[in-house]
């Protein structure tokens, strides 16, 4: 078709530049190893924290579901849609990360399109951090509210833009990342917060990467500074570290009403289905439960970075277990991970856009269902590729 003759070319671009990505194939459920393209690798480049993509009560509580509710719920929420496991999970996230009240979408992707716009709009502004992900990027272009980008991490620059904008906006939303999910660096939440107290402005964190991860029992960045009350609107998915698939805002009751009635996702786009609603109440219930799995996590992710530092590798500001093996050059990235993945590792090279040009890196990510003996076998092959690609001496 002529109109899209421009396609080739482009793809041809990205290839040359070694931003091209091959996107592998699992044939395999999640875990600690699994079949990739038909071979068997470690597992290292997934959001499976937890292992709760592959767990046994989870897998159980989605059949029990289908029996009991079907496979689809048939709505969207507010005409026919919403079930009583909807409810249900709703009150137990609400409880479990210490709020009023829950209303849950389809994504945290959706989570985000649907909170921001309802919040601002023309007229208003929105104080973005500069690597916020790209859900809370769109959300803010889908506001057309002002978009002022800050400094990343940094409450100073962010401090001086709201100075700035006093009196000039009708509403003032700020909006970060709570683990930002590339560098695995976490927002200084505590200061932005007495920012957005001080200035008058509505606060907002997208939790994707601390759900399960940070806080009590994986509760989150808002537990983990004790800022309980102090933060306007939490967001959070559940493809992340409870394995599953669904996003959540959590927050006062009258925020979670006002979304109810203006959130586009939620009013025009089918409700989660019955099965993945199980599954996700049943990872809630596992980690009101118990720390086990959140704890093993942090002793698997202490221990791989104590040991990768040690063979001289790069893993830049990360206090989380998302680990960034920094390279820099876009086509060393994809050759470490071509060689990682022939020496049986799964390892997937990330580079423009989705992090600045020159910022290229190999992202490992740690999880619970990692054996010790598995990071005993990563570490040898990364000390291997590393030295035969002039990574490290």
């Amino acid at each position: 078709m002529p109109g899209l003759d421009f396609i080739p070319s482009e793809i041809q671009d990205l290839k040359d530049a070694g931003l091209y990505v091959h996107i592998r194939t699992l044939e395999s459920p999640q875990g600690a190893w699994i079949v990739v393209d038909g071979k068997r690798v470690l597992n290292m480049c997934s959001n499976n924290y937890l292992g709760f993509a592959n767990h046994p009560a989870l897998r159980e509580a989605a059949k029990k579901a289908i029996d009991e509710y079907g496979v689809g719920p048939g709505a969207v929420r507010t005409i026919a849609g919403t079930m009583k496991l909807h409810l249900e999970l709703e009150e137990k996230l609400a409880a479990f990360k210490g709020a009023e009240a829950v209303i849950s979408f389809q994504s945290g992707f959706n989570a985000n399109l649907a909170t921001i716009p309802a919040l601002v709009g023309r007229g208003d502004a929105i104080f973005s951090d500069e690597l916020n992900h790209a859900s809370i990027i769109d959300g803010c272009r889908l506001s057309r509210a002002e978009i002022i980008r800050y400094a990343h991490n940094d409450p100073k620059d962010l401090e001086e833009k709201l100075r700035e904008a006093q009196g000039k906006y009708r509403r003032m939303l700020i909006v970060t990342d709570g683990v930002f999910s590339m560098d695995g660096d976490i927002a200084p939440l505590p200061e932005i917060a007495d920012l957005a107290e001080k200035y008058g402005a509505i606060l907002m964190v997208d939790d994707a990467h601390g759900e399960g991860v940070l806080g009590h029992g994986g509760r989150g960045i808002v537990d983990h500074f004790g800022l309980h009350g102090r933060v306007d609107v939490e967001v959070g998915t559940l493809s992340k570290a409870f394995g599953v698939v669904g996003g959540y805002v959590a927050g006062s009751r009258e925020l979670v009403e006002y979304l109810r009635q203006k959130a586009r996702p939620f009013l025009f786009s089918s409700a989660v289905t019955p099965p993945d609603v199980a599954a996700c109440i049943a990872a809630v219930d596992i980690l009101n439960a118990s720390t086990e799995l959140v704890d093993r996590l942090w002793d698997n992710t202490r221990y791989f970075k104590e040991e990768m530092r040690k063979l001289g590798f790069d893993l830049g500001k990360s206090v989380t277990p998302i680990t960034p093996v920094m390279l820099g050059d876009a086509k060393l990235a994809q050759a470490f991970s071509r060689r990682l993945f022939e020496e049986g590792i799964f390892a997937q090279a990330i580079g423009y856009p989705t992090v600045p040009r020159g910022k290229a890196r190999i992202r490992v990510m740690l999880s619970a269902t990692h054996t010790k003996e598995d990071l005993y076998f990563a570490l040898e092959v990364f000390a291997k590729v590393g030295r035969e690609l002039g990574v490290i001496g």
